[in-house]
This record gives C-alpha cells, sequence and structure tokens, in this order.
C-alpha cells in the first residue's frame, strides 16, 4: 500500500488556501450588509479546521516518498474532495443548496465546466457570484498550483504532477516544475488582470469585471448573471470571445513569449489550427444563419463568434438567441466541443493536438492502403510520431467515445430525454458548461435535471477534468500493487 501521509499533507495545505479564499467572497457581503458573509466565514472555518489538522496529522510525512502512483492518487484526491468543500458556502449561505447541487456547482467550478443549478444569479449576494468566480479562478491551473507552493515543501520534483492533468509542457522548457508553475501562474493572473481592466473599460460593473475576467481565462464559464454575456451584448461579446481563445491557447508559450521568444507561439501547429477550426466554424455559422433567417450579418456573425468560441475552448458563456437556432449550428457545436481547446491550456476535450495525431494518423493509413509496398509514418510537425504515442492516444479516444456513449445510456436510464442526455454528458465530459436540449431550455441551466442526473454529470466533469485515465487507472488491481 502506498504512503498516504504526504498526500494528506499537501490535500490539507490546499484546503487551508481554500480556506482563505473564502474570506474574500466573505468580505464582500460583510461590506454589502446582507447576512450572508457570516455563513461563508463558517465555511471557511471548517474548511480551515480540517485542513490544518490534516497537514498537522501528515507532517511527519516521509521525504521524497512521491512517485507516479503517489502523483495519481493526488490528484484524484484533489479533485474529489476539495469540492465538497468548496460546496460548503452554497450550503450554508443563500442560495442554501442541497448537498447534490451544492456539490455539482463545486466540481462545476473548480474543473472549469461553468454548467450552473444556480437559477436567479443577479438576485444572488455578491459574494456568492465572487465565489463561483473563484472556483474557476482556482481550478484554471489546478495543479500548478500545487507544484509552486506545496511541492518544494516536500523536496520532490513535480513534473509528473503536470503529467497526471494531462499539462503538456512542450518538451520541459523550463528546467524544473517549480519554475514552470511560478511563470504559469503569473502569465495567468497577468491575463486575468488584463481581461479585467478590458471588461471595465467597456462597462461591465467591478463585480461582472471580475467574475468574467476569472471565468473567460480559466475557460471556467461561471457568470454573475442569468443571461451570461448577454447583458454585454456588442463589445463584450467580442472581448469575451478574445479572452476566451487566449485562455484556450498553451499557456506554455505565454511563457516562452514572456522570455523573449515569441517563435514557437507563431510556430506552433496546433495554434495555428485551432485558429483556423474557429475561423471556419464562424464564418459557415454566420453565413448559414444570415442566409436562413431576417437576421442582418453583424449580430449573426457576433453572435456565432462569442458562442462557438465559448464551446470550443470549453468555456460555457452564451448570448443572444444562439442556443436555439438548432439546424447546422448544432452539428458544428457538437463536432468542435467534442474537439475542444489546445493542450496545455485549462481547456479541455479532446483537446486540438489530439485531433491533429487522429487525422494524420487516417490519412497515414489511407495511404498505406492505397501503396500497400510503401512504409508510411504518421509525422507531426515534421518529426515521426512513436507507436506508443499513437497507442495511448487511440486508447484515449476510444475510451472518450465509449465514455460518452455509456454515461448518454446511464442519463436517458434515469428519465432524461435523449437529446438532453447527450448533449448534457457532452457538455460535462468536454467541460463546455453549454446547454442544449428540453430539460435546459425553461432556465438555460441545469437545475431541473434530476439528482441522479446530476450525479452523473459530476463524474463526467471530473472525468474530463483529469483526462480519464487519472480516474481509471485508480480502479486497476495492478495500479495498487508495488
Amino acid at each position: 500500500m502506498p504512503d498516504f501521509r504526504p498526500i494528506a499533507y499537501v490535500l490539507g495545505w490546499i484546503l487551508t488556501v481554500l480556506a482563505a479564499l473564502m474570506l474574500l467572497p466573505a468580505f464582500v457581503d460583510w461590506q454589502a450588509g446582507n447576512g450572508n458573509g457570516d455563513d461563508i466565514l463558517q465555511s471557511a472555518l471548517v474548511t480551515a479546521g480540517v485542513g490544518v489538522l490534516l497537514a498537522l496529522a501528515s507532517a511527519n510525512a516521509t521525504r521524497g516518498a512521491f512517485d507516479i502512483r503517489s502523483a495519481y492518487l493526488l490528484t484524484a484526491a484533489i479533485w474529489f474532495v476539495v469540492p465538497a468543500f468548496g460546496a460548503l458556502p452554497f450550503m450554508l449561505g443563500a442560495p442554501r443548496l442541497s448537498f447534490t447541487d451544492a456539490y455539482f456547482e463545486s466540481v462545476s467550478g473548480l474543473t472549469t465546466t461553468g454548467a450552473t443549478v444556480i437559477y436567479g444569479l443577479d438576485a444572488l449576494p455578491a459574494g456568492m457570484n465572487l465565489w463561483r468566480g473563484l472556483l474557476n479562478g482556482f481550478g484554471g491551473l489546478g495543479i500548478a498550483f500545487v507544484a509552486m507552493i506545496f511541492l518544494p515543501v516536500m523536496r520532490v520534483g513535480g513534473m509528473q504532477f503536470f503529467r497526471t492533468e494531462g499539462f503538456d509542457t512542450f518538451g520541459k522548457v523550463l528546467p524544473r516544475a517549480t519554475d514552470l508553475a511560478k511563470q504559469l501562474v503569473g502569465v495567468y493572473l497577468g491575463l486575468i488582470v488584463v481581461a479585467g481592466l478590458t471588461y471595465s473599460a467597456i462597462g461591465m460593473r467591478p463585480l461582472d469585471a471580475a467574475v468574467h475576467a476569472m471565468a473567460s481565462i480559466a475557460t471556467g464559464g461561471f457568470s454573475p448573471r442569468d443571461a451570461s454575456f448577454g447583458v454585454y451584448q456588442g463589445a463584450g461579446e467580442y472581448a469575451g470571445a478574445l479572452f476566451m481563445v487566449l485562455g484556450s491557447l498553451p499557456y506554455v508559450r505565454y511563457v516562452q513569449l514572456v522570455n523573449g521568444d515569441a517563435g514557437p507561439l507563431w510556430r506552433d501547429a496546433q495554434v495555428r489550427a485551432y485558429l483556423k477550426i474557429i475561423a471556419f466554424s464562424v464564418l459557415t455559422v454566420a453565413v448559414w444563419r444570415w442566409a436562413t433567417s431576417d437576421m442582418a450579418f453583424e449580430p449573426a456573425f457576433r453572435e456565432s463568434l462569442f458562442n462557438l468560441v465559448s464551446i470550443i475552448s470549453s468555456t460555457g458563456f452564451f448570448s443572444g438567441s444562439f442556443p436555439t437556432w438548432g439546424g447546422y449550428m448544432l452539428v458544428v457545436a457538437f463536432v468542435i466541443g467534442i474537439v475542444g481547446g489546445c493542450s496545455g491550456s485549462s481547456a479541455a476535450g479532446l483537446t486540438v493536438f489530439r485531433a491533429q495525431i487522429v487525422v494524420a494518423a487516417l490519412v497515414s493509413q489511407l495511404r498505406q492502403i492505397a501503396s500497400p509496398g510503401r512504409v508510411v509514418r504518421v509525422k507531426y510537425e515534421g518529426r515521426t510520431v512513436g507507436q506508443d504515442v499513437l497507442d495511448a492516444l487511440i486508447l484515449y479516444v476510444t475510451g472518450y467515445v465509449l465514455t460518452l456513449g455509456v454515461l448518454t445510456v446511464a442519463m436517458t436510464l434515469v428519465g432524461m430525454d435523449a437529446m438532453s442526455s447527450l448533449f448534457a454528458v457532452w457538455t460535462a465530459l468536454g467541460n463546455i458548461g453549454y446547454g442544449f436540449g428540453p430539460a435546459v431550455v425553461r432556465t438555460g441551466t441545469f437545475v431541473d435535471f434530476s439528482d441522479a442526473a446530476k450525479w452523473i454529470m459530476t463524474l463526467a466533469m471530473l472525468l474530463g477534468r483529469l483526462g480519464l485515465l487519472a480516474i481509471f487507472v485508480l480502479v486497476l488491481p495492478s495500479f495498487w500493487r508495488r
């Protein structure tokens, strides 16, 4: 059996940091005098108490006891346990959700999915909407915070932690995981500040600007408004699309950029492909909508741009009448939602990088069939892709499709209609947060879903955030053998 003490030690300090974050919304609600601050403070005290006790009880953890198995266990523990404490403000304070709904909301925030079960966000206490934004912000880089703050204390390397979340470091551009994590967090916070200032400049109230900035860069999708970006149509949609794109590009490229090397960002085949997919999707949907309705081209283009970027970047904001368009838009949205954003960002889905390798493998196979005597190798950016990479990719894509199908069937078995079931699993597994289907139409949220359906979606969100295999590997008997 692995030594759980180092895992408990790191988890305890993460809960302590989470408790400290709760003080910000508590202060906001104290200032507003709405009576909700005391409830959030109570949540913070419970979280801090458990966190400190865990850290103290395991303070004698063996130094250097972490290996790849411990990394997977810690990663799973973070994403299953931390949301339970992140749910406390939703249960103890307004809107006083049930545990199922509160855990769903917390998981959605931390996994940067953006699906919500709260209807009436405009009337929610300001501190609670800020807490939702902080969950998005805290979850955006996820394990990078662990590497930056806690791994030096444990005196162990941290690259394995990035791998457990599929955090592609593109050849380890920095020599140490802690150095990489510090620069990643610096870039991440810098983008949030720029986004917040931009949103304020175009007329957003301070709370909206702060929450939308965190949610945009984290590709999280939580908004303090029921109408999401529909309240800020026009300049707000264009600015939102820009920052969602920036949040879904590989963060390591930004690290290289601030270190004085802009070349890798412009030369990255994944980035170029991502921007081309967005351009093609937006233009074709905008033209289709313009040609098949009485909508003028500019609003058709603007709504297509904002909403499709929100979907492919796995953010979850929405604006205008786009969710009701149906037809060709729905097909495009479903496909790009599965593809997702760039590997190495907070965006989820299969990622453009994996999609590119899949296409390259299919083309290679077709050429092999056409010319049996030739040796056709799969290449990416001029380099041959190893068989081990291809095998892992095939396993991941197969697992993703099977998980999508199995969980969709499970949703129908608990009473959901077929369309709502498919798109609910699609949005949860891809951490998209964007709702389609009859069960979502009334409120634009998932509040009308049954508890069983919400738990299925919660599992899908966690699977999507951890890249499937980081959870599936834990149920293998061989994982627990030395």
